[in-house]
């Protein structure tokens, strides 16, 4: 129940900032409501080729998961 919490929060928040910013720059109601429901979706849809991006530069480059020395799951 916790995780479903976290990631509804996270929607909220992308969803208020996506909106705050379009509306702040453009001062459309409908401008900022639109960006604010494409922000995620574009989120859901590209985050997995971005995470598939850099498991194959992991494993090009042989740090094995690791940026900079630094574990990415921490």
């Amino acid at each position: 129940m916790r995780i479903v919490a976290f990631k509804t929060s996270q929607v909220c928040l992308h969803m208020s900032v996506a909106f705050a910013v379009t509306y702040t720059f453009t001062g459309s109601l409908a401008v900022g409501g639109v960006a604010a429901v494409i922000e995620p979706i574009c989120n859901v849809l590209l985050m997995p080729l971005h995470d598939k991006l850099w498991a194959r530069l992991s494993n090009f480059t042989g740090e094995g998961g690791s940026l900079g020395g630094t574990s990415m799951s921490s």
